[in-house]
């Protein structure tokens, strides 16, 4: 058997000591709902209450190898896009081969509330239910339930830690799309909590775009300067935090990159002012579906591990 070296060890005693010492009601309120096995390794969904969004929420989870877990026990939250579920990154994004052989933990939350009654909130498909925008809402009626910021940066992370082998500080961010738009804002606006970053296709600038002043709009009200903080190009010029190491996928034939959507060269010219590292690569010929998703998903997971595993 290889032996420990001392950072692995340390890392050991110390994810026992938050199995052990953070064990509570938390830890007793995940009702399991699924669960396969796959690439040695367990995908695994669950379903809980909410103290966030005030709803019942689910989120899938790929476990790894045990062997692996205990080595490394690093995870990345991986955020969908608008309509999604947690199910579309897990049956699609063929993420579980290159997470298993990096001993990486996969977190992929559902995209928003669900179920709250709401009047309006199931009228389109780019606001309220399956578009939560990973914002704190704090317009009525979407304020009470609408907090998908809170839900993914603070109950979410504790919900993981409790009850299953991960390093509450080794914590990696991607998504796509609305997605990789709440990567790229988790990573901006908490410096220093996240180790990696990246995203597919995102909506790096949501206040220049139709999609995204729709939700602004709508969960934070017509005063703009509110929705700064939810903008990641506009926080990529004001980050002054640790050093980040951006990786973004981009399809040149993306349908919504020319809509406007997506907007990435403001984003890129923002980090470029601020000093902040990004890869962004223009993919021939691939559009803004799940094929693109699969097709440079190991390259991403690799990307993490390259810092969750260091």
């Amino acid at each position: 058997m290889m032996e420990e070296d001392a950072g692995t060890s340390a890392r050991r005693e110390k994810r026992f000591r938050v199995q052990t010492s953070e064990k509570s009601d938390v830890s007793m309120a995940l009702v399991q709902v699924s669960s396969n096995k796959c690439c040695g390794g367990y995908q695994k969904v669950f379903e809980h209450d909410s103290s966030e969004l005030k709803c019942k929420m689910k989120f899938a989870i790929y476990l790894p190898p045990k062997d692996l877990v205990d080595l490394y026990g690093a995870d990345v939250i991986t955020k969908a896009g608008l309509t999604c579920t947690e199910q579309n990154f897990i049956t699609k994004a063929g993420s579980q081969q290159a997470a298993a052989e990096h001993g990486i933990i996969l977190v992929a939350p559902d995209t928003s509330p669900r179920g709250c009654n709401i009047e309006g909130e199931d009228e389109s498909w780019d606001f309220g239910t399956g578009a939560g925008f990973y914002v704190n809402a704090t317009q009525e009626p979407w304020k009470t339930n609408y907090r998908m910021y809170a839900y993914i940066t603070e109950e979410l992370p504790r919900l993981v830690n409790s009850n299953f082998a991960a390093d509450a500080e080794r914590v990696g961010v991607s998504g796509h799309s609305m997605g990789g738009h709440g990567a790229l804002i988790c990573a901006l606006k908490n410096p220093g909590k996240y180790k990696s970053v990246s995203a597919f296709a995102p909506i790096c600038n949501p206040m220049q775009c139709a999609w995204g002043q729709k939700a602004f709009a709508g969960y934070l009200g017509p005063d703009k300067s509110s929705w700064e903080a939810y903008d990641a190009t506009v926080l990529a010029g004001a980050y002054s935090g640790p050093a980040l190491d951006i990786l973004i996928d981009q399809g040149r034939d993306d349908q919504f990159l020319s809509a406007s959507q997506l907007l990435p060269d403001n984003l890129i010219a923002a980090c470029s002012q601020s000093n902040i590292p990004v890869v962004f690569r223009l993919q021939q010929g691939y559009d803004h579906s799940y094929y693109f998703v699969f097709s440079f998903i190991s390259d991403h997971i690799k990307h993490h591990a390259k810092y969750l595993n260091a």
